[in-house]
């Protein structure tokens, strides 16, 4: 009933939500409430979790054509539902100090957001995963659409019609397996793998890693993600960089490879060369923005490529990489963002030339950012270090030179960052007269969450990565069979 309750929640919080109305107040600590309830019963499945093993809910819904309400949770989806459960609280928190117009309705998209994420991270039937794939997009779309910038209209659409394509290519291979293998159930799909020819598997994983790769973004499906992040509003943006980018990492390693493991190995290194030119690609682009936002975007793209390059590696390292990454940048992403939220609210624009001296009024703004910033560019003892060192080390035991080449993001990373710190809080102020606040109430204490979280992910890893192996090996084990 845990399992069931996780999705069951965020969904009566947001008609509760969205029932009472435009009390601005009321919305916002009801919103809080729910996701933190949300949270809780996280902390009661994680503890059944740990005691158990993987957990597994199923109840027959058509039993006679194979399909049922099966969620099941392993090291890898529990701690994808660890990453949902604690950062939509801070979503929600960071808008605390604004008022929307609308407030019930904005804060009821968000619960239906996490409810949405929740159930893709769970779900072990092939149309229940398509299900809340497509639905998670929905609340998401109208969070950029009606409280989005000027061109939000048509950064959304294009978002939407991009996904929607991937997504119905990805219904036309659901459908096929489904067919063959008379069962929706994912892990009695992989029994008929063998049976199905190399080449057809090589279409199913095209198909695939189409929806994926537009979700996620990787190059070049990318187009439509720097728009999107840039016009939305920032709990939109949050939303989209933090969370549902995963869900095309996660469908990756839960439906692309198990499902088409012949296709997966056949077409795995054009997916690295892909994934590592996006790397590069998008790094380079970071360098040259002016926009806060496009450059934390692009940042966003390129950790992407680096995931998936790691994923088809085909190296624990790689894999237990990606799994450590999905969460740190997650973490970094939605920190960078509120971040900008904050400079923009103070100084009323986001453009890097126009920025400057912050830190001498605000210290402790300062100071979070440069923390969450570090993560971001993968220093020692923070959450960034640990997946990007594993996930280089896997792209380089498959291929050296596309390992060399990744680690140059590296030093690109440091440049477009440490750049944006130095043109936003050194040097000096483009108006001497102006005093920038520091952050308080609500913004210090999404600050210091997101910033203890940074640290103590870089310096305990293993609480992490002992969760996500099992599950990690498992995959890799049924890969080398084919």
């Amino acid at each position: 009933m845990l399992i069931l309750a996780l999705i069951l929640i965020p969904i009566l919080g947001a008609l509760l939500v969205f029932a009472l109305g435009q009390n601005q107040l009321r919305s916002k600590q009801l919103a809080l409430a729910v996701a933190l309830v949300e949270l809780v019963v996280f902390g009661l499945v994680f503890k059944e979790f740990s005691t158990t093993g993987n957990l597994l809910l199923q109840k027959d819904w058509l039993p006679d054509f194979g399909i049922s309400f099966k969620f099941s949770i392993d090291g890898i989806s529990v701690l994808l539902l660890a990453l949902s459960t604690v950062l939509v609280p801070l979503v929600i928190l960071s808008t605390f100090k604004v008022a929307y117009e609308k407030s019930n309705l904005l804060y009821a998209l968000i619960l239906l957001t996490e409810a949405a994420l929740v159930g893709v991270f769970m779900a072990g039937d092939l149309f229940l995963f398509y299900f809340f794939f497509e639905i998670a997009l929905v609340p998401v779309y109208f969070l950029g659409l009606i409280w989005g910038g000027a061109n939000a209209a048509k950064a959304t659409f294009k978002m939407l019609a991009y996904t929607i394509f991937g997504s119905l290519l990805m219904l036309v291979g659901l459908v096929y397996l489904y067919s063959k293998g008379q069962t929706a159930d994912m892990e009695a799909l992989k029994a008929s793998m063998a049976f199905i020819p190399s080449n057809v598997q090589g279409i199913l994983f095209s198909l695939f890693m189409l929806a994926f790769a537009i979700k996620m973004p990787i190059f070049p499906f990318h187009t439509w993600q720097a728009d999107a992040y840039s016009e939305s509003s920032t709990p939109a943006t949050m939303l989209l960089a933090g969370l549902l980018s995963k869900m095309g990492v996660y469908g990756l390693i839960r439906i692309a490879l198990p499902l088409a493991p012949m296709g997966a190995a056949e077409m795995g290194h054009m997916v690295m060369v892909l994934g590592v030119i996006g790397l590069i690609y998008g790094s380079i682009i970071a360098v040259k923005q002016d926009n806060l936002k496009r450059l934390i975007a692009y940042s966003s793209f390129a950790h992407m490529g680096l995931m998936a390059a790691a994923i088809f590696s085909g190296t624990l390292e790689g894999a237990q990489g990606a799994v450590f990454q999905m969460l740190a940048h997650g973490l970094n992403a939605i920190g960078l963002f509120f971040v900008v939220k904050i400079i923009a609210e103070r100084t009323g624009g986001r453009s890097l030339s126009a920025l400057g001296g912050l830190s001498q009024d605000a210290p402790w703004l300062s100071v979070s950012f440069m923390i969450i910033l570090l993560g971001s560019v993968a220093l020692p003892l923070t959450n960034g270090f640990v997946g990007e060192f594993l996930m280089l080390k896997g792209v380089f035991d498959h291929s050296k030179l596309l390992g060399i080449i990744s680690g140059i993001s590296i030093i690109l990373g440091a440049v477009y960052l440490l750049r944006l710190f130095q043109k936003t809080m050194f040097g000096e102020k483009q108006n001497a007269d102006v005093v920038i606040a520091d952050v308080s109430g609500t913004e210090a204490v999404v600050l210091f969450v997101i910033s203890a979280l940074v640290i103590l992910m870089g310096v305990f890893p293993n609480c992490i990565l002992e969760i996500s192996e099992p599950a990690s090996q498992q995959l890799l084990d049924y890969m080398a069979q084919f």
